[in-house]
């Protein structure tokens, strides 16, 4: 739900964007067995997303290139 003002329905489309990526590249193929399991997956993705991941909005480059 938006907290910002009522009928915003872009606010949260970026994260929103992010967890479907991250689920449909992730979670749902590695079927974690644990929380442990999935913290530890989840972070090395999370670094794969930042440094070697291509990313179409940002004109195919990865974001750690973008942000330093």
């Amino acid at each position: 739900m938006s907290m910002d003002h009522r009928g915003r329905v872009f606010d949260n489309i970026m994260i929103e964007r992010l967890w479907r990526t991250i689920k449909y590249e992730n979670v749902y193929l590695m079927q974690y067995e644990s929380p442990k399991a999935a913290r530890i997956g989840l972070k090395k993705y999370f670094e794969f997303y930042n440094t070697e991941r291509y990313h179409q909005s940002l004109g195919y480059q990865k974001p750690a290139d973008v942000y330093f």
